[in-house]
């Protein structure tokens, strides 16, 4: 994949993430996106990393003791874990709400 397509499709990844943990309006979460790197802070200090990693041409993603790098799969139009097939919306879904203890759909 090019550069270009690689930011265009990363920015577009991170900030839907952004707006939709955004609109959750909880005051246990905080989302935060500068640049290429989304932070989500829960109220107890812990945090999870998104970020778009251009040298891997890969969005990584580190929660907890759990981390995932996802590749982009044109023909799917979705970022796909390579290790163990984790959708990248879901996966983030997934984790912020058992964090949370509350189902979060992106």
């Amino acid at each position: 994949m090019e550069r270009k397509e690689f930011f265009r499709l990363s920015a577009r990844a991170l900030e839907r993430i952004d707006d939709q943990l955004g609109e959750l309006d909880r005051e246990d979460l905080d989302v935060n996106l500068a640049g290429d790197v989304l932070t989500v802070s829960f109220a107890d200090g812990a945090q999870f990393i998104i970020n778009a990693h251009s040298a891997a041409g890969q969005i990584w993603m580190a929660a907890g003791t759990t981390a995932w790098h996802f590749d982009y799969h044109p023909d799917e139009g979705r970022w796909i874990a390579s290790r163990n097939g984790d959708e990248l919306m879901a996966a983030v879904a997934q984790a912020v709400g058992e964090k949370l203890g509350a189902r979060i759909e992106l």
